[in-house]
């Protein structure tokens, strides 16, 4: 039985090991890899360059901004959802965009907000001018918020659908309004679920650079356009794995920071 465990495990760990360990142990190696051998040249040039600073600043305002707009929105949408009839077609019409290829739908929304595209002809009817809302740091945090809500939902969903409505009730009959049921109980028991949201958000938000070149254009810079710029325009691969190694460590403080220990019951007080 274990044998046949084990079998099963072999394909995983040859997954994890070709295309997760060994890309960290290549980048890692690049980054201290200098003209003469291992150096902390690169890593002095970023934390010393007021540029590299600025992108990491921009990358974590960026990203802390889509995941607020993604959790105002898809905490009510999660919660409604789970006091709905036919909650897996709604389910399904919410997963359904993320089976399009995200280039795809960044170029919809290319077409929804150039100059002459969808919203701007919507926008004549009322007598307003073309608007320049591509490439703005406001199509760049719609389209990324639009883009990560989904995987906000469902943690949410899954943590809300997980909590006894006869707690809810209780609460009610004890004579809790609704505002002090949110905060008291409800938020309490699916904060794992709004974790669990963040850092699916939270995370790729810091490295994205596809849509800050497509949908933000030169104005949105950050460290994920540059890692994309050092690796295939200057080509200077060290430097870019150097950034890629901070991104890293910055990803894992973040799970960090937003992880709890949910083995504790929480204690709920009315």
């Amino acid at each position: 039985m274990k044998k046949s465990k084990l079998f099963f495990l072999i394909p995983y760990v040859l997954w994890l090991s070709l295309f997760v360990i060994a890309p960290i142990i290549l980048i890692t190696i690049n980054a201290f890899k200098g003209d003469d051998g291992f150096t902390l040249k690169n890593f002095q040039q970023f934390f010393v360059n007021g540029t590299f600073l600025r992108m990491t600043l921009n990358s974590f305002w960026y990203a802390f901004l889509i995941t607020l707009i993604t959790l105002l929105i898809s905490y009510p949408i999660a919660y409604i959802l789970s006091q709905m009839k036919n909650q897996q077609f709604w389910l399904l019409l919410i997963i359904l965009p993320t089976w399009i290829n995200l280039l795809l739908k960044a170029y919809a929304f290319i077409g929804i907000f150039s100059k002459h595209g969808l919203l701007n002809n919507f926008l004549r009817l009322f007598g307003i001018a073309p608007a320049n809302i591509l490439f703005t740091d406001f199509a760049f945090i719609f389209v990324a918020a639009y883009i990560e809500i989904p995987f906000m939902i469902l943690p949410i969903y899954n943590a809300i659908c997980d909590i006894n409505p006869a707690v809810i009730q209780a609460a009610y009959d004890l004579g809790a309004s609704k505002w002090q049921t949110f905060i008291k109980v409800l938020w309490p028991l699916s904060k794992s679920g709004v974790e669990s949201g963040i850092q699916a958000v939270f995370i790729p938000s810091l490295s994205l650079f596809m849509l800050t070149r497509l949908i933000g254009g030169n104005r949105v810079i950050t460290l994920g356009t540059a890692i994309e710029e050092y690796f295939m325009t200057t080509m200077n691969w060290s430097m870019g794995s150097t950034i890629g190694v901070v991104l890293i460590v910055l990803m894992v403080i973040v799970m960090l920071f937003t992880s709890s220990d949910h083995h504790h019951k929480k204690e709920i007080k009315l």
